[in-house]
């Protein structure tokens, strides 16, 4: 169900138009209004949900199935090198619209966006600690 204040959810019902991309029963790409780079496109679920672990693992691979086509696309027409995919989960990390979307930016040498890599190291001792409480909870 559409959430009246969410501007993703506006988009997906028409009621907000954008540059589209693609769209499907279950997802919609369109160009970002506050590009990183040129062809930087965000593909969204239509239906409404705050953060990746509020959808099934079939909404979230009915979306995601459009993504390497969606990659491919944004490559070929940038000439870009690379993309980054990214998808914030959660005010602290950076989401501003409460909504699902993945982010796909164009990335050529030399640019200026960048994440703060490379990070730390865990010891032997507890990679395997966190790695087995993991798997735990994936079981």
């Amino acid at each position: 169900m559409a959430q009246d204040s969410c501007i993703f959810c506006r988009i997906a019902s028409g009621e907000i138009s954008t540059t589209c991309i693609f769209e499907d029963d279950s997802s919609i790409a369109f160009l970002d209004a506050g590009p990183l780079a040129e062809g930087h496109v965000l593909l969204i679920p239509k239906a409404h949900a705050s953060t990746v672990d509020q959808m099934s693992a079939d909404q979230a691979g009915a979306v995601l199935r459009n993504l390497p086509a969606l990659a491919r696309a944004v490559q070929d027409v940038t000439g870009c090198e690379g993309v980054n995919i990214l998808q914030n989960n959660g005010s602290v990390a950076h989401q501003t619209v409460m909504h699902v979307h993945f982010h796909i930016i164009p990335r050529k040498t030399g640019d200026s966006f960048n994440f703060n890599w490379p990070a730390g190291e865990y010891s032997p001792s507890r990679a395997e600690e966190l790695a087995k409480l993991l798997r735990d909870k994936m079981a």
